[in-house]
């Protein structure tokens, strides 16, 4: 069983990495968009049991673990001490937030998957981590949240995010240098 799939029953155990990724803001690569911007990619949350729910395109919220671009190469544990509700609330405005998106066309630009994942934490009323102009979640901020602060899941997480980009740059940078001489 992979750390994000949903389990079948509660009677099974917890592993060690979905224990990890619960209470997470999870993040991967969008090809071919973060190849061009590597800031830029595919976003989930993760409930209690660490199993994502994210939007995956038109009336769709992939709520059994599986996000739509493959396993999440980073994660932003959010702190949820001063969560009124506790875990409860965490996993109830998740379920809240996929409600709504489930009824939502996507828009790759307007309404996306940050879009989604910024409902959930705005419905939790949870505090940005770190000062930002005004106090709702929003996806720019959970863009720059995640690019600075969340934890690469893997080495190979870390080589999907940024080597199509180094490519990239090498492969126009190269030809200009040269030719330019």
């Amino acid at each position: 069983m992979t750390p994000l799939q949903s389990r079948q029953s509660t009677s099974l155990p917890r592993s060690q990495a979905t224990d990890d990724l619960a209470f997470c803001i999870l993040w991967s690569p969008l090809p071919p968009i973060t190849w061009i911007l590597p800031f830029i990619g595919h976003m989930g949350i993760a409930d209690s049991n660490g199993v994502a729910s994210d939007f995956q395109g038109s009336y769709y919220v992939g709520d059994r673990g599986r996000m739509a671009f493959g396993e999440p190469t980073r994660a932003f544990r959010i702190n949820t001490d001063s969560l009124p509700g506790g875990t409860e609330q965490w996993d109830e405005m998740i379920r809240e937030a996929n409600r709504i998106y489930n009824g939502r066309v996507h828009n790759i630009c307007c309404d996306n998957c940050h879009s989604h994942v910024a409902c959930a934490l705005n419905k939790m009323q949870l505090r940005l981590p770190f000062p930002f102009v005004g106090s709702n979640w929003d996806m720019v901020k959970l863009c720059f949240l995640v690019f600075f602060r969340a934890r690469f899941l893997s080495i190979r997480g870390f080589v999907q995010q940024f080597l199509p980009f180094l490519i990239l740059v090498t492969l126009i940078y190269l030809p200009t240098h040269f030719l330019s001489r």
